[in-house]
Order: C-alpha cells, then structure tokens, then sequence
C-alpha cells in the first residue's frame, strides 16, 4: 500500500528508451556497416564472405528481437501499473467502507467493531447481537478478497516477466537469445500458462499441485477479462474443453477436503472464462441469433471467435466421450460445465445453445437420454441445463419463451419453443427418460426431468430469478409486456385442452411462483372485473398500459391451471394466501364511508367473496381427487400457509400494510373452509351448498369493519351506524358471490 507504483512506468519509459537506442543507434551502423559488407560486391565476396553473413544475419535478427523484448517488458510493466493502481484503489475502498460502517480496520486488514465511537449504552447492545461476529468476518472477508486480487494480479504480472525474456523462436536467431515473440499483455501470458496445465488435465496427464495453484490463481483473477479468455478457449478448442470438464468432474468425485475445494475453484472459475469469451453486444430482444443483424456481427471481426466457438461446438456437442454401453454426449458435458459458474452468460449465447441443443436431439434422438445411473455429477438432459442456466438471466429466459419472437423488422425471429417444451401431443418435446437395460430394457421417469424447465418458466413470466426456499416474494410490480406474453402463453399451452389439471411435479412450485407474482390479474379474473380482462371468457391478447402488462386468460383456465400447480401443498398455501391478501388489500382502499348505496364497500367485497369461492375450490378439489376424499389432509396444506409457520411462506408478494394487519388478526384458520368445500361437495345441489366454506370470508370483512370503526357486536344497529348496515351488505354480496364462483369453479374442475 506504500510502494510507488510510478516507478513501473518510469522503468517502462527506460524501456522504451533502450529500444530506441538499439533502432536508432545500433541497428542501422550494424545493419550498414557491418552486415551491409557480407552481401556481396567489390568490398567483399567469396566463402568468407558467405559464411560471415550467416553469423551477422544471426547478430541483425538479435539485435532486432531486442528492441522487440524491450518494448513488450514496458507494455508489461505499464499493464503492470494500470492493474495495480486500480486494484490499490479496490483495497483503500474495502478499508474506507468498513471504516463507514464503524469498523476499526487492522494493519493486517483485520475488523472489529469500533465501540469507541457509539455511546455507551448502545455499544452494549451492539456487543450482545449475536450477528455481530458474522458482520465483523464479511467486512474482513471483502478487505482480503481486494487484497487477494492485488495479489494475484502481481502473480500474473511475474509469469509474464518471466517468459518475456525467453527465446520463444530459436531458429530466429540464436539459440536462448532475445525474444522475437515477446508479448506486451499479460494476460495473453497467462493464458498461454493456463492453456498448457489445462491442456494436460484434460488429456488425462499428472499437473502438479503447484501447477494446480497457478492454474486456480490465473482462472480467478482474469475471469472478466475477454483476452483472456478467448485465448485461452481458442489455444483449448471444445474437444478440449469437453475433456477438460470430464476430467474435473471425475477427479472431484475421488478427492475430499482442500483439493476437492480446489478443484471446485477451478471448475467455476474455468465456466466464468467460458460466460466472459462467449458474451455478445445488445441484446437478444433487438438482435436475435439467427437474424440477418446477427449474423453480420458473426461475420465481422468482433464476431469471429463467437463464430469459430459456436460452429465448433455444434460438432464436438453430438459426439460420444463415453463408452458406448452408457454415453456421455458432448453437450452434456459442456452444459455441465457451464452449470458450475457462478457469473450469467450471455443471453444471446444461451438463445443460440437452447436452439442448438434442441436440434442435436431432433436430428439425434434420444441424444440425452440417461443410461442407467448416468454420469455422477453430469446434466443428462442438456436442454434441460440450458434452461436452468436461462433462468439466472431472466431476460434470456423471457425472450427464449416470448411467443412473439424477437427483434423487428427483417430481424425479427420467431418461436415456438413455450409450446414445444410445455405442451403435449404433435409438435411437443418428448422428454427424455431413465432407461435401464438388463434382462429386460425399462423407461422410467427422470427425477430430474424439468427442473430446469420449471426454474426458467418462473423466471421468464416474473423478471426475476427463481425464488429460493423460504423466500418472500416481492412487492407487486409492473410486468412486461414479453413477460406477461410468457404468463398468458404458459396458461394456454397446459390447458390445451382443458387439461390444466395435470402438471408435472417438478414444475407445479415454479408456475405457482409465477402465477402469484400476477396477484392483480388472478384477482380480476376470478371476480369477472372489467372489459380489460375479458372475463370469464377470457381475450387472446394480453393487456399493456405504457410498460405494464398482464395477462387476460379464461377463467376456467386460470381455476385449472392453479389447480394443477396446487397439487403441491405449498403452492396451494402461496396461491390461496396470495390472493386472501391482495383481496384484503383492495378492500382496504375502499372509501371511509360504504356510501348511499354501499358500492363504494360491495364491490371490493364481492371481489373478496369470489376469490375465496374459487380458491376453496381449488383446495377442496386437491383434498378429493388427490387424497381419497381425507378431509384431514387439508391439515397438510395448512402448515404452510401463512399462520402454519407464523412467516411468510416461499414467494408470498409483499402486500399492504392494512392488508397484512388484517391477515394478522385473523383467527379463522381458511384450511377449515377448504375441509367444509370439500365435504359439501358430495351434499344435495342446494342454494346452501355453494355456501360451505365461507366463514373465513365473513371473518375478514368483519376484522375489515372493526378496523373502520363499525360496532359488529350491535346486533340491531342501536346506533343507526350507516356504515353498519353497509357491513351488513357487504356480507350478503361476499355469499352472493363466493357460492356463484365455487359454482363456477365447479364446473371448470369437473364436479358437475
């Protein structure tokens, strides 16, 4: 941190100054005065004169390798003082920001809270949080990671001294002498390191611990840089790089502790060069693989290792580097790859490998099918990876699914892969199964089969990545109107049909993720509000408003499509406390006042009352037709809704704050609505059956009124409260609308 870092660029200028001594004052004497006399002519001619021209010609070339070494070690030396300057700056930057954040920072880059600038009392308070030791590690951690990086930096810069000075041609001029190939990067230096270990892994070849460390350390510190990347998979080629994941792969499977740790460092650091090399300008929205705009970049000179890359790649991906009896294809082996970094690729890249994977296996079926137990620690399906690594860039996974395609003009490029992978019947994906041969050869389901898909689908209808396990879900926001088009496709496609019902078990959480993300739009639609959404028929496109857009579905889609998701017990809990919510937060924007008529309290409530009749539906038909009519396994969806756990369950949007007072008011439990559905189902069709199950719905408009001051225990209205006898309203409008909803919903799912 004290070194004077111009004193590398002081040293370059001496450099560059002797370069231009040996151009200016060495070469050209030597080269006419010396040199000039072996051609030949009246001076100088005969065997002597040959034979001293083959040694001047060796002295000629050195001196001009010279003055090559010298101006390629004050690059080096310039590139030198422009990393280490930005990286010092890095390191002074972690230190001021822990200071900020009332840390006192050690020589030794160490931290701990500074007490001595807080009072008193609250430095005791600080002391006794049992996350301050966490806090006091992250800030220490980030100071040593900046650190780290100067580091390894200084590493690079070392090796690239080193092989500067090494005579790369020794037939261009003696043997051990100046360097005619001198390079002025060092990164390209560093690339040639990585590229011989790497190469040697990937043939099978023993790489010594150290060459394993300089390796770590070259991967990690040019991980964003394109140079160096694209050199280094360029020098590899994709039958390498294959390799070279296979052998990782197989040696981290027989190692534990440091060198797995190691090899896992590696692997990441070698995928986050691969995401960095194969990244393109724009977008895929504006310039879609396939399109003539597209292409021309391909064909251009910024586009050429792109070009080389992928057209490579495309023939090493449908080879077998495993034995026949249990293959192992070389796209599932390069997405494997990919999975382990921890950076996004490209969302061109990822448009075009989705592509390309999926005319591997139709021009090659059965490509990806798992053989037996597979390969441990390999993606069988390599679609399927694709789509998983889509789903961390949410904007691939969006334009992947977008049914309108991408790009304008004679760009545009359309798709149909929503209804490929999502569909069923003609036209669909055939996914791939787990066959097991034997005596007898037998198919079976691929655990796995669709996690990637699901994950992607989530990601693509919301903008965002897919939610991890007890995470809440945002506050409502707009959706785009591609987004909404992935929403509304996605609806569509599985209830093709009417066969909504049915959904894969490994995609019911990420759909019943997306579709709450759509709170709004669901609520709309289950209530028959307004022409925007064409309810309950439904319209055929989407609603946009400037950059917000929705989804306009049937009604009897919607029901189907949330059934089949809430199959699973905890998407039903998300779904029906999602919509429980938003309802309670629309009622409470409704007026002080129920007005003359009581509208202003009717309507909201009637919106209220047909969400919680559809959704109980839905619940009371997963009890029925999937747990052999046991009211008591309501019990199994309950203990994830929100008073289950007392905390918001995986997704749940952030909602009001009225709305999520009420909600924690209220006592009645909504799995008991759901069991007496569910029990009314088998009863006589009578006005009072389509009824069960709305206790919980008068509970929250009573919760909503006490909040607005009415008296609910004045049972005749002994104060001639206005707003008491628009209570009373809103409670007959709620029955009114939650039994013609059930009804309604009903039928969608097939009771009658």
């Amino acid at each position: 941190m004290t070194t004077d870092l111009s004193k590398l660029t002081a040293a370059a200028a001496k450099w560059d100054e002797t370069a231009n001594d040996l151009r200016d004052k060495t070469e050209p004497p030597y080269r006419d005065d010396v040199h000039g006399v072996s051609l030949g002519g009246p001076a100088w001619n005969g065997l002597s004169a040959t034979a001293a021209n083959a040694r001047f010609d060796v002295t000629l070339k050195e001196i001009q390798a010279a003055q090559k070494q010298a101006r390629a070690v004050a690059s080096l030396l310039r590139d030198a003082h422009a990393q280490f300057v930005t990286l010092k700056k890095g390191v002074e930057q972690a230190r001021d920001d822990a200071v900020k954040a009332g840390m006192k920072v050690s020589d030794q880059g160490v931290c701990h809270y500074d007490f001595s600038k807080v009072e008193a009392g609250d430095a005791a308070a600080i002391r006794r949080d049992p996350d301050l030791p966490g806090v006091e590690r992250s800030w220490t951690e980030r100071i040593r990671t900046a650190v780290k990086a100067v580091d390894d930096a200084d590493e690079g810069v070392r090796i690239a001294l080193t092989e500067v000075v090494k005579d790369s041609d020794p037939l261009g001029g003696m043997p051990g002498g100046f360097n005619s190939g001198a390079k002025g990067d060092v990164e390209s230096y560093e690339a040639d390191l990585a590229e011989d270990i790497a190469g040697r892994l990937a043939d099978g070849k023993k790489v010594s611990d150290e060459e394993m460390a300089q390796l770590e350390r070259a991967l990690r510190d040019n991980r964003d840089d394109k140079a160096f990347s694209q050199e280094l998979l360029r020098d590899l080629g994709p039958n390498a790089v294959i390799k070279l994941g296979n052998e990782l792969n197989e040696r981290s499977q027989d190692v534990e502790g440091e060198k797995k740790l190691q090899l896992a460092e590696v692997t990441k650091n070698f995928a986050n060069s691969m995401a960095t090399a194969t990244a393109v300008p724009g977008s895929v929205k504006d310039l879609p693989p396939g399109s003539p705009a597209f292409t021309a970049w391909m064909n251009s000179k910024e586009g050429a290792f792109y070009r080389e890359w992928t057209t490579a790649m495309q023939k090493e991906g449908t080879k077998n580097f495993g034995p026949n009896t249990n293959p192992l294809y070389g796209y599932q082996s390069y997405v494997s790859l990919m999975q382990h970094a921890d950076k996004d690729f490209d969302d061109q890249f990822l448009y075009d490998l989705g592509v390309q994977t999926i005319k591997a296996e139709k021009e090659q079926p059965g490509i990806f099918t798992m053989w037996g137990p597979g390969h441990k620690g390999m993606e069988t399906d390599a679609v399927d990876g694709v789509l998983g690594l889509m789903s961390r860039n949410p904007d691939a996974a969006t334009a992947f699914f977008d049914p309108e395609g991408n790009g304008s003009g004679k760009d545009h490029v359309g798709n149909d892969h929503l209804k490929y992978l999502l569909g069923s019947g003609d036209d669909a994906r055939e996914w791939p199964k787990n066959t097991i041969t034997g005596m007898v050869v037998k198919d079976f389901d691929d655990p796995t089969s669709r996690m990637g898909l699901g994950k992607a689908l989530e990601a693509a209808a919301t903008g965002n990545e897919p939610l991890r396990e007890g995470q809440r879900g945002d506050a409502s926001a707009p959706h785009t109107a591609a987004q909404a088009r992935v929403m509304q496709g996605a609806i569509n496609v599985l209830d093709d049909g009417a066969g909504g019902e049915e959904i894969h078990s490994n995609l019911r959480k990420p759909l019943g993720h997306a579709i709450a993300d759509y709170a709004a739009d669901n609520h709309n639609i289950l209530a028959e509000n307004g022409t925007k959404y064409g309810s309950p028929q439904g319209k055929d496109t989407i609603w946009t408003s400037g950059d917000d857009a929705g989804i306009t579905v049937g009604k009897d889609s919607l029901t189907r499509v949330m059934r089949g998701v809430s199959a699973d017990d905890q998407t039903y809990a998300l779904l029906q406390d999602t919509q429980r919510q938003y309802a309670l937060d629309q009622l409470s924007r409704a007026p002080e006042s129920g007005g003359s008529s009581n509208d202003a309290w009717k309507n909201p409530a009637r919106d209220l009352g047909a969400v919680t009749g559809a959704m109980n539906s839905i619940g009371s038909d997963v009890i029925l037709d999937e747990r052999d009519g046991k009211i008591s396994a309501a019990n199994d969806m309950a203990k994830y809704a929100y008073h289950g756990v007392g905390a918001p369950i995986t997704g749940l949007p952030v909602l009001g704050d009225t709305a999520q007072r009420l909600v924690d008011a209220a006592t009645y439990e909504w799995s008991k609505d759901v069991a007496d559905a569910a029990s009314s189902q088998a009863q006589e069709k009578n006005s009072d059956h389509y009824a069960s199950g709305i206790n919980g719905t008068y509970d929250m408009i009573d919760r909503w009124a006490v909040e607005r001051g009415v008296d609910i225990d004045d049972e005749s209205n002994a104060k001639n409260d206005p707003n008491w006898v628009a209570w009373q309203a809103m409670r007959d409008e709620a029955k009114q609308s939650y039994g013609t909803s059930r009804g309604d919903s009903a039928v969608y799912l097939g009771w009658e």
